[in-house]
């Protein structure tokens, strides 16, 4: 019987998602575990170094390995790998397909090793550049941590290639276990060394959690291992590849400046304001990844195997972008009207002060805006990419990113205001962007406009009526039923008035004749049956039949 157990565990683990239900379940499922685990690994932090002015260095210290990351690496991977390896894999060519990969990693790696040493060779002035409003000692910490992130970077640059490459062949799920191990090798560097090295244990923790994401992976490649070969040779297919990801490295290279004014910004408030930033964006980000990223991810080879089929593509694309809305348009109230309380169970440690829990709630409250536009733009981005386009991503997000600029020149600079008006001119930004992306698409793809709006405008009025319902109870229970200033009595606080707000969403949704509710339901009725109802709900994708 164990051996059994251990037979289906293993069969569980290295079996593909061959549709994108599943595929996004799996994501999902994934991310869930990855995003808890970076929650837990933020709570960590802030109850050791508090709202601290060395937290927001740390944090700052991430944003050029970042930068250097998305540009170099992750633009080829997102944008132009998949789909010249899939075609490769389509024409039965795999060993041509790993020479492609090796060649690919390769090439990177080098260069990413040139670029990291003049960044640390001159660390301490590209931090000043970075962030200005930083002390001299704040600089130098910045720029030591920044040299160790630099290093755990090569880690996950390899482990981002082999990830590449396992979900060209429909393996999503021990990817997204990896991503997971990432976050416990942070939590492990916290725990472990933080007593000894102070911030620099967190650090630590980074290069412990690339490795983690790098190693958990390898078992899954078989005779894909062929891609650690050295192969330096620029084959077509290379050279092809590059082009293609200009426009992408552009988007990101764009996408991450925006990270770096953020710092440059909050760095004449002080290093405390990026810290209510940036835990504020990641309680924002968690849905956005959780649902935008997951089901864009999942829904990507779909679109890009039915791009000469454009009844088909919008169907997949409609289904994609109903999906999205529908589970982040709740999620945004929530955050809006639950900001306090949710902040304090994430975040409030000793050293979490209640001024700290206000900014971090307001900043939050603000980010909260623009989750479902900022999702979209993962489905977005990857419609066009399925047609080989990356430029129009590109010029979209330059025109948002020089806007972000000049909002947060004109409240931080000019008029002085607290942090929170950064996170406003982010969910302004990204609003803007996504109305471009839909009018570009538009005219690609003729998209079902009328449905779009429709479903969007029913979606909305059950949101609304979800807000209601999430703050009748929040402020009833709160000042005649339980005594917050307890964790416990926060957590069921919390926990009532989420259920009463998605249960009312839901039930909406079901009066409206949305149809992810009724999906929703069938998930609540076969939950004890969830390998059948995998294969049942979702459309299936007949993907080419391939084994690494």
């Amino acid at each position: 019987m164990v051996s059994e157990l251990v037979k289906k565990s293993i069969s569980a683990l290295t079996s593909k998602q061959t549709n994108i239900f599943s595929a996004a379940f799996y994501i999902t499922l994934t991310t869930i575990v990855a995003q808890v685990l970076g929650i837990f690994k933020y709570r960590i932090l802030v109850s050791v170094f508090g709202a601290s002015n060395s937290l927001g260095v740390y944090f700052a210290a991430f944003r050029i390995p970042d930068f250097l990351f998305q540009v170099l690496i992750n633009a080829a991977l997102s944008a132009a790998f998949i789909p010249i390896f899939t075609d490769f894999l389509i024409k039965d060519k795999t060993s041509n397909a790993y020479k492609f990969t090796a060649s690919f990693m390769y090439i990177s790696l080098a260069v990413y090793v040139g670029v990291s040493i003049i960044i640390s060779v001159f660390a301490f002035p590209f931090s000043k550049l970075v962030a200005p409003g930083f002390s001299n000692v704040e600089l130098q910490l910045m720029s030591w941590l920044m040299i160790i992130i630099l290093v755990a970077q090569l880690f996950m640059i390899i482990g981002t290639a082999i990830t590449a490459v396992l979900q060209s062949f429909q393996h999503f799920l021990i990817p997204g276990i990896a991503s997971a191990l990432y976050n416990v090798g942070l939590i492990l560097g916290l725990l472990l060394f933080t007593p000894f090295f102070g911030i620099y244990g967190a650090a630590i923790g980074v290069m412990l959690g690339a490795i983690l994401f790098f190693v958990v992976q390898l078992p899954l490649l078989k005779e894909g291992m062929a891609i650690f070969r050295p192969h330096f040779k620029l084959t077509g297919e290379v050279k092809k590849l590059f082009p293609l990801s200009v426009p992408r490295a552009l988007t990101l290279g764009v996408l991450g400046l925006s990270s770096i004014v953020s710092v440059f910004f909050a760095s004449f408030l002080s290093p405390k304001s990026y810290v209510y930033f940036d835990l504020a964006q990641t309680l924002m980000l968690a849905p956005v990844v959780l649902f935008g990223q997951s089901i864009a991810q999942a829904s990507f080879p779909a679109l890009s195997q039915k791009i000469h089929d454009k009844e088909e593509f919008r169907s997949i694309f409609l289904s994609s972008f109903n999906q999205i809305v529908y589970l982040t348009l709740p999620i945004s109230v929530l955050l809006i009207v639950l900001r306090i309380p949710l902040v304090r169970l994430f975040f409030g440690a000793s050293g979490f002060d209640w001024t700290a829990t206000v900014e971090t709630g307001r900043t939050l409250s603000f980010f909260a805006l623009s989750i479902f536009a900022q999702s979209l733009t993962y489905l977005f981005a990857r419609a066009f990419y399925a047609f080989k386009d990356t430029k129009t991503p590109f010029w979209i997000t330059a025109a948002t990113t020089l806007l972000y600029v000049a909002l947060g020149y004109l409240f931080i600079i000019k008029g002085g205001q607290p942090i929170f008006y950064l996170a406003f001119s982010f969910s302004i930004t990204n609003g803007i962007c996504i109305v471009l992306m839909m009018w570009f698409l538009d005219r690609r793809v003729s998209l079902p406009k009328l449905a779009m709006l429709k479903d969007f405008i029913k979606i909305t009025i059950a949101t609304a009526i979800m807000g209601v319902s999430l703050y009748i109870p929040i402020k009833l229970l709160d000042q005649l039923v339980f005594d917050t200033t307890r964790t416990i009595n926060l957590l069921i606080l919390t926990g009532i008035a989420s259920c009463l707000g998605f249960a009312s969403f839901v039930l909406f949704t079901w009066l409206l004749d949305i149809r992810e509710a009724l999906v929703i339901i069938a998930v609540v009725k076969k939950f004890g049956k969830w390998d059948r109802m995998l294969k049942q709900v979702g459309e299936l994708i007949d993907g080419p039949k391939l084994n690494p």
